[in-house]
């Protein structure tokens, strides 16, 4: 398996940098993603995941890492509430 090269994008309205300025980098194929807007513990609904792969897809990179994912602390420490 190769390595491909990733650049961090925090999504439209969140991120100065666009896709199209990224496209520009040579060699970048992936964006590594992730709903900032979501709270700890709130759910990422499949349409909100489908509407920011199907952006990147358009802009012509990958989409197979998905960062910072918030996990509500309950989980994180094991408790009841979990």
């Amino acid at each position: 398996m190769s390595m491909k090269m990733g650049w961090r994008w925090y999504g439209e309205g969140n991120d100065p940098i666009t896709l199209s300025d990224i496209k520009q980098i040579p060699g970048v194929e992936e964006i590594v993603w992730a709903l900032h807007s979501k709270m700890p513990g709130e759910i990422w609904e499949e349409n909100e995941i489908k509407d920011v792969v199907d952006q990147i897809h358009a802009a012509g990179f990958s989409a197979t890492v998905v960062e910072s994912v918030n996990v509500h602390d309950d989980i994180k420490i094991g408790l009841p509430t979990r």
